[in-house]
């Protein structure tokens, strides 16, 4: 496995997190013919991954410095960070920036109160709170329903 990490690929994908949208999102991204990588520290959250995933997956808390060393990550890892906790994704995210200077992070933030912390370190969010009103809003204009 340390040998897929000690490839120089330019544009690794590596996943915090294997919730729902996690093993959605690497199935996804592998059936498109990306190289991924999920990380959890829980192994039972890899069987929400499809049988058909052939990426790699590695059970560690994504907070430790042990698990970014252990991954190499680098500046051109893309890294998508999506645990259940806004706090472990804004830590995980600060330290991918600050330390090992990765220049993609997509970060899920569920309280849209704390996207001034993302933004203070460029983190690109997505908030499914906003993400649904807006959804919301279009289905609304498509009824012919004016703006709330």
């Amino acid at each position: 496995m340390m040998e897929f990490y000690k490839k120089n690929m330019s544009h690794r994908i590596v996943i915090m997190g294997c919730g729902r949208l996690g093993a959605h999102l690497a199935d996804y991204l592998y059936d498109e013919g990306k190289e991924v990588i999920v990380v959890d520290k829980d192994e039972i959250s890899f069987r929400k991954l499809s049988s058909s995933f052939g990426g790699l997956t590695l059970v560690s808390d994504a907070t430790e410095l042990e698990t970014f060393e252990e991954l190499n990550i680098h500046s051109n890892t893309i890294l998508i960070v999506v645990t259940d906790n806004d706090n472990t994704n804004i830590m995980i995210s600060q330290i991918a920036r600050e330390v090992y200077h990765v220049k993609t992070i997509i970060c899920r933030l569920y309280d849209p109160q704390r996207e001034c912390v993302y933004d203070e370190f460029q983190i690109e969010t997505i908030c499914p709170t906003f993400l649904s009103v807006h959804r919301i809003e279009d289905i609304l204009k498509e009824k012919g329903v004016e703006k709330l």
